[in-house]
């Protein structure tokens, strides 16, 4: 209920504060995952996202670039999904 406190313009004690970052490092450290994605499991993404989003959109399915990129503080993975001139997909009848 922090952030009713924060609402109500409540001071945080420095002790709670220094326990919230550090366990925000703790999960930040036990949830690194640099040495768990591998080029293939990267390519097995890139195809489950072409394959949901096709559902919904028309696509360019052969230009999808999947990159995953990371600095000191996050991991990044961002799609690039070039669409197709309709943008939409029919739907079938």
């Amino acid at each position: 209920m922090r952030w009713l406190d924060r609402l109500l313009g409540r001071e945080e004690r420095s002790s709670s504060v220094a326990k919230t970052r550090l366990q925000m490092v703790l999960t930040h450290d036990r949830g690194d995952i640099r040495g768990d994605i591998s080029p293939g499991l990267i390519e097995l993404i890139k195809d489950d996202i072409i394959k949901v989003i096709a559902e919904h959109l028309a696509i360019d399915p052969d230009n999808v670039v999947v990159n995953l990129t990371r600095n000191s503080r996050e991991s990044r993975l961002v799609a690039e999904i070039p669409l197709q001139e309709n943008g939409r997909r029919k739907r079938p009848t």
